[in-house]
């Protein structure tokens, strides 16, 4: 890392350090009271996060308006987080770990993240409770259906257990309705104006045992990264639908647009 390296992640460094603890106290508070701002303090401050970090964000589509909203992503890198949370007010399914990391895991629970414990059934079956509720509430929850990052060369075959919790959020409304199950397509296609190509991926993905801290360094100091993503097809979630065929069909819409995303090309 060069000094103009040094400098600029220092640079970012110092600015978040003043930021990041005020606006994290403002959103305790809109989440103890029931502030609205609860719910758009995230898009603000991951809008500010994106541009520190120089992410230029590309967006197809648009999120689907109809309640309850079940969101299934691809997931590649912590970069997805910052990206998705620039979107909409939205909030997130992790897994308890994340809930322990350091800074991470207090600004997951500010987003009023949702953490599964598949250690523990009982850990499990809570979460869905949780996650069917927060659907019926009308809040709109992400889910890295993948259940780990990838390599950022290939998206993951999909887990369907948890889309099941659209099943409790039907019940939780009175059978009456449905949840509307939508895909995001998260890739990063060029870094520095470059295309990014199959061995620079590990780069800005961040999957297996590679640390945190120096993979975040990485990306600040290096150079500016291109973020596209796409909202796809919405498919209502019924009492009757097969939730691994609802499953299915988003990893295979997930895995056409990532294909063409990461190629640098535009919808047709």
């Amino acid at each position: 890392m060069n000094v103009a390296d040094r400098l600029r992640t220092g640079l970012v460094l110092l600015v978040l350090g003043i930021v990041t603890p005020p606006l994290m106290l403002l959103q305790r508070l809109a989440i103890r009271f029931g502030w609205r701002l609860a719910h758009t303090m995230p898009m603000a401050f991951h809008r500010l996060f994106c541009r520190l970090l120089r992410l230029r964000i590309v967006i197809e589509g648009e999120p689907s308006r109809d309640r309850p909203l079940l969101v299934l992503a691809n997931h590649t890198s912590w970069l997805d987080i910052a990206v998705v949370s620039t979107l909409a007010p939205l909030s997130f399914i992790a897994k308890q770990e994340v809930s322990t990391w350091p800074v991470f895991g207090t600004l997951a629970r500010l987003q009023r993240s949702i953490f599964i414990d598949r250690t523990r059934r009982k850990g499990a079956a809570e979460a869905n409770r949780e996650i069917a509720e927060r659907l019926a509430e009308g809040d709109a929850i992400v889910l890295f259906a993948e259940g780990t990052t990838s390599d950022g060369n290939r998206v993951l075959p999909f887990r369907s257990a948890v889309v099941g919790a659209a099943r409790d959020a039907i019940a939780e409304a009175g059978h009456s309705g449905h949840v509307v199950v939508q895909t995001l397509t998260i890739a990063y296609p060029r870094r520095g104006g470059l295309p990014v190509h199959r061995g620079d991926r590990p780069d800005i993905s961040w999957h297996g045992d590679m640390d945190l801290i120096p993979h975040f360094a990485g990306v600040i100091s290096g150079p500016p990264i291109d973020a596209a993503v796409a909202w796809g097809e919405c498919v209502a979630f019924d009492a009757a639908s097969d939730r691994k065929a609802v499953t299915r069909r988003a990893q295979e819409d997930i895995r056409r647009t990532y294909a063409r995303l990461v190629s640098g090309r535009s919808r047709d």
